[in-house]
């Protein structure tokens, strides 16, 4: 394997239908995610999940027997709080949300209030109450922006599903006739600051996703080179529903091969390399 293409190539990994499902890990995933790091290509988790600080999400991948550090993970709330600091500097929010937006507000300098917020931010929880979502709607009636971590509109549990951000978004723009601003996967926001954080242009970058509305799109969306796993949540027949289609297809990570991932031309097409 060739190191100088490797340190010219880096791998966007999705995690829940990729790495694991729920709390099991896909066969293979911790092999493939040790080639990673002892060759030295850089990666990075991304996941639109904005509940866990990237300490936290790290922390269940080392647990799975990965040993990889907290810097190779990103989530949505730190695209989402990196955003707003862009936007407005040392700002304020009334935040629907759990301790890892929190965390990464706080980080970059915005202070969570109850009343008059530069913006009010959703994302990921199991304890919101009517009584939260009646104050956010005054609130964005009175001015605040309302900022989406993400738009999923579940997440899965080992129970089934329960309503995600994009759920409770929807009450929100319902009730207040405003859309939200939504930063997580497929936004471009979120796909460009992953990348930039790994040092890596669009023509350097692998996206590795199970889900075509949101990995996938993204990616071609931003010119990424785009592999869909068949672990998660999408199946090979489900493909023909859709206008854009991966650049590779397979059953899951362990039958992917670094060699073809990282060599940039040629791209990879869907009629010709379709794995499983």
């Amino acid at each position: 394997m060739n190191r100088t293409l490797m340190s010219q190539h880096g791998l966007l990994l999705d995690m829940d239908g990729v790495i694991y499902r729920g709390s099991e890990l896909i066969p293979g995933a911790d092999d493939f995610v040790g080639q990673l790091l002892d060759l030295g290509i850089p990666f990075s988790f991304l996941t639109n999940n904005s509940q866990r600080t990237r300490r936290d999400v790290a922390t269940k991948i080392r647990r799975m027997g990965m040993p990889v550090e907290d810097y190779h993970v990103y989530t949505c709330a730190l695209a989402t709080a990196t955003f707003l600091s862009e936007q407005k500097p040392n700002g304020t929010a009334y935040v629907i949300g759990e301790g890892g937006l929190h965390s990464a507000l706080h980080d970059v300098g915005y202070s969570i209030v109850d009343s008059h917020p530069d913006y009010v931010v959703v994302g990921e929880g199991r304890t919101f109450t009517m009584e939260m979502l009646e104050r956010a709607c005054n609130l964005i009636k009175g001015g605040a922006k309302l900022i989406a971590t993400n738009m999923d509109p579940n997440c899965p549990t080992q129970h089934g599903l329960r309503p995600g951000c994009g759920a409770i978004v929807a009450m929100l723009e319902s009730a207040t006739g405003m859309k939200a601003f939504s930063v997580g996967k497929p936004s471009p926001i979120m796909m460009r600051s992953a990348r930039k954080e790994l040092g890596l242009s669009a023509s350097q970058t692998t996206i590795i996703g199970d889900t075509m509305e949101t990995d996938i799109l993204g990616g071609v969306q931003l010119g990424y080179q785009t592999v869909l796993v068949l672990s998660g949540g999408t199946r090979r027949e489900d493909l023909k529903n859709y206008a854009f289609q991966p650049d590779l297809v397979v059953d899951s990570i362990n039958d992917l091969d670094l060699d073809m991932l990282i060599t940039p031309e040629p791209r990879l097409t869907p009629a010709m390399h379709t794995v499983g």
